[in-house]
């Protein structure tokens, strides 16, 4: 039996990155997470059987079955505190994996990105009540010998999530209170040490969108995607210590390591964006070319 191809590996990938949608998932199974009458979330049957244990938090309802916060917690404030106190009391119990990751970083919670929010919750928790993230990924590059090249970074081995894999050039989830352009000069500087009078310089190119679950939850996800042109002799330094190395790689290199697992998977998918907007795979080369862009488009 041949070897699949690079085509069908990069299929294998975006699957995995939209499982939520395969047949399967809880997807089915899940209930809508309102709030103040939006939907915001989707929660795994076992998550919403957990909380009706907080009444004067969360209502469930029976089938066909939904989540609300309750009606009496009607400001940002009030939902932040009760929900954050329902999650430390969740986290003592240790039964769900994903709190074990627990941050003491808050994200916004809202139905659509440019709403306003409707509380903020722990980022690790997130997974749990299937609540929209989102963040920003930046594609650095530059050009050698008349080439284009990209700069990745390595992650280190102590993150705790896919140590020691292949990252973008700087990439973070967008905190409560901070802004997409916001986040991107924040992550710039700390991670690759890039100024921000070059880091503003980033333009954005658009957004991907995936959802996948695992035994943490389900994560649905929109990065905004920026491409960040370097001058020829700029070489990004390691800086807070999320990264333990940058590498300068050639666009043929950078394709050849989107399926073969050295990348954190979100990160290939932003890769594999930049090599679609910019040329690199082209249409008539690749005979799943419509359905890998599909791929890096699916929402929740």
């Amino acid at each position: 039996m041949a070897a699949p191809s690079w085509s069908e590996r990069v299929r294998e990938l975006l699957k995995r990155m939209n499982n939520f949608h395969e047949p399967g998932s809880s997807q089915e199974r899940c209930l809508p997470f309102l709030v103040a009458g939006q939907r915001v979330g989707s929660a795994p049957p076992q998550v919403a059987q957990r909380l009706q244990d907080y009444p004067a938090v969360f209502t469930v309802y029976p089938a066909p079955g939904r989540i609300e916060l309750h009606p009496q917690l009607v400001s940002h404030e009030q939902r932040t505190a009760a929900v954050g106190q329902v999650l430390g009391e969740l986290r003592e119990l240790g039964d769900f994996p994903c709190l074990r990751g627990w941050r003491d970083e808050h994200y916004e919670v809202m139905a659509q990105f440019w709403d306003p929010p409707l509380f903020s919750m722990e980022r690790a928790a997130t997974s749990l009540l299937g609540v929209h993230c989102y963040g920003v990924h930046v594609n650095g590059y530059t050009w050698r010998q008349g080439q284009p090249c990209m700069w990745l970074g390595r992650r280190t081995l102590s993150k705790p999530t896919y140590p020691g894999r292949l990252d973008n050039l700087a990439a973070g989830g967008i905190a409560a209170g901070l802004g997409v352009m916001e986040t991107l000069l924040k992550e710039c500087q700390e991670e690759a040490c890039i100024p921000p009078t070059l880091a503003a310089q980033a333009r954005p190119v658009g957004t991907i969108s995936y959802t996948y679950e695992d035994a943490r939850g389900i994560f649905p996800e929109c990065q905004f995607v920026f491409d960040l042109e370097l001058p020829p002799d700029f070489e990004p330094q390691v800086g807070d210590g999320e990264m333990q190395e940058f590498r300068l790689l050639g666009l043929e290199e950078v394709k050849e390591a989107i399926p073969a697992g050295d990348f954190k998977p979100n990160c290939a998918l932003v890769a594999l964006d930049f090599l679609i907007r910019h040329g690199h795979i082209q249409p008539d080369h690749e005979p799943h070319y419509a359905e890998l862009v599909m791929g890096l488009h699916r929402p929740l």
